[in-house]
């Protein structure tokens, strides 16, 4: 997300609208895109495969459980192959914080999307969240938002602290004080979840990463405590400002940090968000394919990056 300047993702957000309003696209026509998804994903793999499709791609199957990986072949090796059989785009999640450095570094001559780097960035769920809160709002600027929950193993956490601070919205943070690390102590403070729904005009909730804690940690969680103190509920719910709302990038733990009749509440923007994750992986595509056309015409390096 650093990467970006604001104005890209004004663009990419005013891209992916249009794409939502019936935009249409032929610029994948007769190109392919393979999805090297080495962590398990739902959400972000099946609408990168969606957006694909509605540009006119055709995807090469890969799975990382049965691709030559397991014989000890690195990630460069398996993209090179990927960029070597005529592939376009890679969209890459790997539990490497910044794997891309090796690859970009590499002059490869194959588009790189990052699916989702260890626990460093998101950057395509970023975007759609900021394309959702854009459509309610219609600007950032001065807009206060709530991150609450694993922050410090959160990549969704790392992108939309940055970028919406650039943009000029409020950020402060909710969640465990271990979660509360000097990255986002020098962005906003850290407030309890009943001053977070009174106060926020959105609220985004982060699901805890297990996979990512300690044994000790996971021994000593509690679900029913962490719900009591930091999940949000219909009392929560009531406290919030009339159009506040609330997001959650998924998979939502229900009754840990959320209720279930709060997923789908009328302030809850959840699937909503997952509907303009197509949208705006498809202006994520167009950006990269679109910057090959403009790179071939001036004879200039053929590789463009959302990292």
């Amino acid at each position: 997300m650093s990467d970006l300047t604001n104005e890209d993702v004004y663009g990419l957000i005013d891209t992916a609208i249009d794409f939502k309003n019936g935009k249409k696209s032929e610029i994948g026509q007769d190109k392919f895109a393979m999805n090297l998804f080495f962590e398990n994903s739902t959400r972000t793999k099946s609408s990168f495969q969606v957006a694909e499709m509605k540009l006119g791609m055709k995807e090469i199957a890969f799975e990382a459980s049965t691709s030559s990986t397991t014989k000890g072949e690195s990630l460069y090796d398996t993209v090179k192959t990927v960029e070597s059989i005529g592939a376009s785009v890679a969209v890459i999640r790997h539990p490497q914080d910044k794997y891309y450095e090796e690859l970009i570094n590499n002059n490869m001559n194959i588009h790189i999307i990052n699916g989702g780097d260890g626990t460093g960035q998101h950057p395509s769920q970023s975007l759609l969240d900021l394309m959702t809160i854009y459509e309610h709002y219609g600007h950032f600027d001065g807009l206060k938002v709530g991150i609450i929950g694993d922050l410090s193993h959160s990549r969704v956490a790392h992108s939309n602290a940055e970028i919406l601070t650039r943009l000029g919205a409020e950020v402060s943070f909710g969640g465990l004080d271990s979660w509360y690390t000097d990255e986002f102590q020098g962005i906003g403070s850290h407030m309890s979840v009943d001053e977070l729904c009174q106060e926020m005009d959105v609220v985004m909730l982060l699901r805890v990463q297990h996979e990512r804690l300690s044994s000790e940690e996971n021994q000593n969680f509690s679900k029913e405590d962490y719900f009591n103190t930091y999940g949000m509920d219909m009392r929560r719910v009531e406290m919030m400002k009339p159009d506040a709302m609330i997001m959650h990038p998924a998979p939502v733990n229900r009754g840990v940090e959320i209720a279930d009749d709060v997923v789908e509440c009328n302030k809850s923007y959840i699937f909503p968000q997952m509907t303009n994750g197509v949208y705006m992986r498809m202006a994520m595509i167009e950006a990269v394919l679109e910057g090959a056309k403009i790179d071939s015409e001036t004879n200039q390096e053929r590789q463009a990056v959302l990292r």
